[in-house]
């Protein structure tokens, strides 16, 4: 999943919780994975009266989570222009403003919770990596203002008077984005919920199969105990594969690094996450405690030596493209990390169903965008399980791979 010192569990008191499946259990909906996906696929599920029981082959949220540079925007990794091309514009700025409203809708949750997960509003810069960039921004901010999306076109010079950022060219701003410690929102949810809405955990507890037909689902795991359900959520990320009938993502290797603390005068106005249209491209924020998280460099996914032997050299590579943008702000890696984590053609997650009657539904916030993903899986999961409709299951769900 990942190696190297990812900054959240450092930051954080480990959540101790050691809890494996000891005897046959029984529940309306079972969650496989304890990420912050499988944490508020929980949540909503609680909230909306169900009997949950969560399991995870590992302790809480201690697998992508925790890797997790948790920045939250409404952007998907496809730009939108290209996206309305591959799947309709409708559909695309559906897709947008979903994740838009999501972003919104986290910070509902985790304030509704109590839960102390360093949610923060930022703005967003989305700049020019080069030339082809120039003509993704302009494109960009045609198709967004003219559905209502924000939007606000920045010149080059406007960019390093502001913020001190030196660009090749100019950038797509707003001020709609923000950031959370996914670790703190994932533990602390299923805290809340295992304390308030009777939600069972269950660690170090791997599941070997599962069986569903048109009365529910039998979960076994590796020693031989069975959760019996009405329904099962898969929101296990790129380890749902074992789940899957074919598969459906590509694996990929990111890299990533945190500074030491910088002198908060030297940070940039406002403390925007950054992101370029290069692929791929280089991202970065900060945090609570004046550090800068930086991530990027990302490529095809081998095997866990290989990736890991990369590591020193990516942070290298991340270290100077922070100089070449930030001249002015010291910056020294003080921990890095690398992880794999699953993407797909379009950008989109996939939410749903395999197929229509199904009983096991997988919520899989493939991409860039894994968090805000997961709320609206979470959502539309919920919505569903509860009796009601919703349409974006042709945007999100797997019918787009037969529609193809």
């Amino acid at each position: 999943m990942h190696s190297g010192l990812p900054y959240w569990i450092i930051k954080n008191r480990l959540y101790d919780y050691y809890n494996p499946l000891k005897d046959d259990v029984t529940a309306d909906v079972a969650v496989i994975g304890s990420g912050i996906t499988g944490a508020l696929a929980a949540h909503e599920l609680c909230k909306a009266g169900f009997d949950c029981c969560v399991l995870d082959k590992r302790s809480i949220a201690t697998g992508s989570s925790a890797a997790s540079t948790a920045l939250l925007q409404y952007e998907i990794d496809l730009p939108l222009h290209k996206l309305a091309g591959k799947i309709g514009e409708d559909k695309a700025v559906t897709a947008y403003r979903s994740c838009l409203d999501s972003i919104t809708e986290l910070g509902k949750i985790l304030e509704e919770a109590s839960v102390q997960a360093d949610f923060v509003r930022r703005p967003s810069i989305f700049y020019a990596s080069d030339s082809k960039g120039e003509e993704i921004i302009a494109k960009e901010y045609e198709i967004r203002t003219r559905h209502g999306l924000p939007a606000e076109l920045v010149s080059r010079e406007a960019l390093r008077e502001k913020y001190g950022l030196h660009t090749f060219s100019g950038a797509l701003c707003n001020c709609e984005a923000a950031e959370v410690d996914a670790y703190k929102a994932a533990t602390g949810l299923l805290d809340y919920d295992m304390r308030h809405n009777g939600l069972r955990v269950y660690t170090h507890t791997e599941i070997s199969d599962c069986i569903q037909d048109e009365c529910g689902c039998i979960l076994t795991d590796m020693d031989g105990h069975t959760v019996k359900c009405r329904y099962v959520v898969v929101a296990a990320g790129f380890e749902a594969g074992q789940f899957l009938p074919e598969k459906v993502m590509k694996l990929t290797s990111t890299y990533a690094l945190v500074s030491h603390p910088v002198d908060e005068r030297l940070l940039w106005p406002g403390r925007a996450l950054i992101w370029e249209t290069a692929e791929p491209y280089v991202y970065m924020r900060t945090t609570k405690e004046n550090r800068i998280i930086m991530g990027g460099e990302d490529d095809g996914f081998y095997d866990p030596k290989r990736r890991d032997r990369r590591l020193a050299r990516k942070v290298r590579t991340l270290e100077k493209k922070f100089c070449d943008l930030f001249p002015d702000i010291p910056f020294t890696a003080e921990m890095a990390w690398c992880g794999t984590f699953s993407s797909t053609d379009d950008g989109l997650p996939f939410i749903g169903p395999w197929k229509e009657g199904d009983r096991v539904f997988y919520d899989l916030g493939y991409g860039g965008n894994g968090i805000t993903f997961s709320v609206i899986g979470a959502q539309m999961i919920s919505r569903t399980l509860s009796g009601h409709q919703d349409s974006r299951y042709g945007i999100f769900g797997f019918g787009r791979l037969w529609d193809d």
